[in-house]
């Protein structure tokens, strides 16, 4: 097996993560979760979105929680933007790096953005020359790389030709999301080794569900085909609100715990990230998806029964 010394976590769960919250969390509240987060030493953490409260207002306070955690230099924190009037308001904000999402399949793009693909590269050209302009990094998440609840399997060669189309811009980061769980591991390894011997020097990174039970396999599958930049959720919580079926992020202390049984730095303490877990369950109220802060991690020994 093929391993990197060392992966990158981007943590979402303060926004992916929230965004299928039906109890919406209060700054306060963010900031008790991005603290220990912080303590944890994660080194990216997105924040939150600037997209219309209307639309998803578990993101309305993301300008406020921003304001309260931007003097922290130490981890990288990133801002969802669904336009130019997001982009724009980031800016005012003074957030530095910025995610534009969009979907390679036409049918997903259009429920979630109300834009087909071709519309979405369009607004992405508008975006880059602002960030550009402004000093701002730009990534992308490209949803549905791997298959779409309405039009099935998605082509490689689709996800080829619109990378090749994104790789036209100042884009630091191209985030491929498994947005609904239908990857498999072997579709992800062809894949990520192709994108990434076509691309050796660029900036790849994956975004897995657990939906139905292959989040983790699939992180295996990636980082065997050389990517080492992953986004996770503590708790494994969140989801697509726009997509049927579309629950479970990758557990951030479960995706920890298992690089750091297999060797994999990630520089962040598993300890505080199961704290963490255990403060957002207390907030959000009910149990969270994650399995290492029920179980315990795998050097836990316990007392043999009398």
């Amino acid at each position: 097996m093929r391993l990197a010394s060392s992966v990158t976590i981007n943590e979402v769960g303060l926004r992916d993560g929230l965004q299928l919250e039906s109890k919406i969390l209060s700054v306060e509240e963010k900031m008790t979760i991005y603290h220990l987060l912080k303590r944890s030493n994660v080194p990216e953490i997105e924040f939150g979105s600037f997209v219309h409260p209307r639309l998803v207002p578990q993101m309305a306070n993301s300008g406020e929680l921003f304001a309260q955690i931007q003097e922290n230099k130490e981890e990288k924190l990133v801002a969802l933007i669904p336009n130019l009037k997001g982009l724009e308001r980031a800016k005012e904000m003074g957030v530095r790096t910025v995610n534009f999402v969009f979907s390679a399949s036409n049918t997903h793009n259009l429920q979630n953005v109300r834009q087909s693909t071709q519309e979405s590269l369009g607004t992405l050209k508008t975006l880059a020359q602002y960030a550009t302009d402004h000093d701002i990094s730009l990534h992308i998440a490209l949803a549905t790389s791997f298959g779409c609840p309405f039009e099935g399997t998605i082509a490689p060669q689709h996800i080829m030709n619109i990378t090749e189309e994104l790789l036209q811009y100042e884009i630091k980061r191209i985030t491929y999301a498994d947005t609904t769980g239908m990857a498999n591991p072997k579709q992800v390894y062809d894949l990520m080794t192709q994108v990434s011997a076509e691309w050796k020097s660029f900036e790849f990174a994956c975004h897995f569900h657990n939906t139905r039970g292959m989040g983790m396999a699939n992180i295996n599958a990636a980082i065997e085909a050389g990517i080492t930049i992953f986004d996770s959720s503590l708790g494994g919580i969140g989801g697509c609100p726009f997509a049927p079926g579309a629950t479970g992020n990758v557990c951030t202390e479960d995706v920890v715990h298992m690089l750091d049984e297999m060797g994999v730095q990630t520089n962040i303490d598993l300890d505080g990230l199961i704290q963490a877990s255990m403060k957002l369950k207390e907030i959000l109220g009910h149990d969270l998806p994650g399995q290492v802060v029920k179980a315990g991690k795998s050097t836990r020994r316990y007392p043999v029964p009398s």
